[in-house]
């Protein structure tokens, strides 16, 4: 008697055959690294295969050589008319791609889309394919640090804070290293699990993470890895950013006391709830500086600020820079573009202060002059 077939999972069964191509269209001030790690993946995928399974091209129609945010210079060739159904187009854009609108990018990504490329915006490329039309009713995976001014712009698309998106019409990934992880799985859809992991093993790139995954740690740690309270309390934060909570609000919500909640914030971030809050809504401010038109009185009501003067007082303090020097995410007169104003930093300053305090009451309690 013959035993039953072995049925192999599409997932865990490679295909060979011809070579899948592979565009990367790229604007002025693009993220290299995600496009170099992009490809890399590719390259390993062609280099363990028994005959290559990828060809790419990168393409622009903003000159044959492309700057990128990190001062190199990119070829790049104009895109060569072709029929690209099935093919992956990946739309690579980052520092001012919130501004960016020429008619002949737009419409030669709404060209591809007709034509049944498979659209995938990567980082700030989802302003450029919003602009082309293509995003309206379907889910964005944005960057958390640009998504406030994204929303504010396309008010008509949903963003998420994840890796990647592939499962829609549009594909969309965060940028920076999450081009991997979508890199990887796309791999996997076609040649199997199996592959992709050893394509990972290569790139010594693990865990492969799942679209799913959230974008941000704070302070090194994983929001999951937070106590659930705290949590809870930045999720709540986050949400109501235009219109503080109170702390006992905040508790209130959460069912704890407004001691538990402190001593817990304190324990997990560092800083009081209060101070935290604080920071989130400037950084908020500052996105919707750089990357919308609103006036600076209509982006501190927004960020939760009664009054202009407190919210130019905060911010300057903060920043050490008036609101309106931040109308330009990178400015022309600069080499490189400036994030002043991490997480780390402010709590490194309200240490300081801790500090200088504490000497500070240290001398005031001393006798008048050391004993002779």
């Amino acid at each position: 008697m013959k035993p039953p077939p072995v049925r192999t999972s599409h997932k865990q069964a490679p295909t060979w055959g011809k070579p899948e191509k592979v565009t990367f269209l790229i604007v002025p001030r693009f993220n290299m690294s995600a496009v170099i790690t992009m490809i890399d993946t590719l390259r390993v995928a062609n280099y363990l295969a028994p005959s290559p399974l990828y060809e790419w091209e990168v393409v622009s129609l903003d000159g044959s050589t492309i700057p990128a945010s990190n001062g190199m210079q990119q070829p790049a060739i104009a895109p060569p008319e072709r029929n690209r159904r099935g093919e992956l187009v990946f739309v690579v854009a980052s520092w001012g791609s919130e501004t960016y609108s020429k008619r002949e990018t737009l419409s030669w990504i709404r060209r591809q889309a007709r034509a049944g490329a498979r659209i995938c915006a990567v980082e700030l490329g989802c302003y450029l394919v919003a602009r082309a039309g293509l995003a309206e009713g379907i889910e964005m995976a944005v960057h958390w640090s640009w998504a406030p001014g994204f929303h504010e712009q396309f008010h008509g698309i949903v963003y998420r804070e994840r890796l990647f998106i592939h499962d829609q019409k549009i594909m969309s990934c965060a940028g920076a290293l999450a081009g991997v992880d979508l890199m990887l799985k796309l791999i996997a859809d076609t040649h199997g699990d199996r592959m992709a992991g050893e394509i990972a093993d290569q790139m010594l790139h693990h865990p492969v993470r799942p679209g799913t995954t959230p974008q941000r740690r704070t302070m090194g740690r994983g929001m999951d890895t937070l106590m659930p309270v705290v949590r809870e309390a930045i999720n709540l934060i986050e949400c109501h950013l235009s219109e503080p909570l109170s702390v006992p609000e905040v508790a209130k919500s959460l069912g704890v006391s407004q001691r538990q909640l402190e001593r817990q914030f304190r324990q997990s971030i560092g800083c009081t709830v209060v101070q935290f809050s604080l920071l989130l809504r400037l950084q908020h401010a500052r996105v919707l500086l750089i990357a919308t038109s609103l006036s600076i009185r209509e982006i501190a009501t927004a960020s939760g600020f009664n009054t202009l003067s407190h919210f130019a007082y905060s911010f300057g303090k903060h920043f050490g820079r008036r609101p309106s020097d931040y109308r330009q995410a990178w400015p022309e007169r600069d080499t490189a573009p400036t994030w002043p104003g991490t997480l780390a930093s402010f709590l490194q300053t309200l240490e300081r202060r801790g500090i200088e305090k504490a000497k500070a009451d240290h001398i005031r309690k001393m006798p008048d002059g050391p004993e002779q």
